[in-house]
């Protein structure tokens, strides 16, 4: 049985991420589980963390249900696949320098630093639907796509809605990008984890083909 645990952190948001989730999971041996629990964490097949609000506040809210060290366990020793949405996907950087400087999970080298969108018309927060460039093609992008075939000679877009940018320092695991004065990070991946600055559950069909691809794999680069 797939159970797939939605971390519930006091983050908001979680209820769309569910509902898409649901849909999307059609087998009767899957449960969804939106919760804090070390335990339903030890047992998950699939993890997502949610992020909606500032870092700092993502970060301590985290903190307080006592998983971090639960869920570096399961991610990289039992190697769940792990999803982590806008904040919680910034959450995976270094440290952020969002209204001061916040260490994060240090799981993928990097930084989260304000979009520069000076000498522009743009304004702060980046919010709304923009297109997303495919960088690497790596599985898990190659199967995305074939669940997407039909949008193939269109552009495809995805929901965002954040004032800061991952920086990542390897390149090679920034795996989709967009564009917003600058290049923006839009999807992360190195092994079993992956993290989207957008919106899926957000992002119509392309949303919940993403979710879809997510729940099939194991490895996504």
């Amino acid at each position: 049985m797939n159970i797939i645990v939605i971390i519930d952190y006091g983050s908001g948001n979680i209820q769309s991420v569910y509902n898409a989730i649901k849909k999307v999971s059609r087998s009767s041996k899957t449960k969804i589980l939106v919760s804090s629990s070390v335990d339903d964490v030890k047992k998950a097949t699939h993890i997502i963390l949610p992020g909606v609000g500032s870092f700092e506040s993502c970060f301590n809210g985290l903190n307080k249900t006592s998983l971090v060290s639960v869920l570096k366990e399961v991610v990289f020793e039992k190697e769940v696949p792990f999803l982590g949405i806008c904040v919680g996907m910034q959450m995976l950087a270094t440290r952020s320098f969002e209204k001061g400087i916040f260490n994060g999970l240090d799981w993928i080298k990097g930084e989260v630093q304000k979009i520069d969108v000076e000498n522009t018309k743009l304004k702060i927060p980046h919010m709304g639907w923009n297109t997303i460039k495919f960088n690497k093609k790596t599985r898990f992008i190659k199967k995305l796509l074939e669940k997407i075939e039909h949008n193939k000679d269109k552009e495809i877009s995805a929901y965002f809605v954040h004032s800061y940018n991952f920086k990542i320092i390897d390149e090679s695991k920034k795996v989709l990008t967009s564009n917003y004065g600058k290049e923006i990070t839009a999807m992360v991946a190195q092994k079993n984890i992956i993290g989207t600055q957008f919106h899926p559950e957000k992002s119509h069909n392309f949303g919940l083909a993403f979710l879809e691809t997510f729940l099939e794999l194991k490895d996504f680069r």
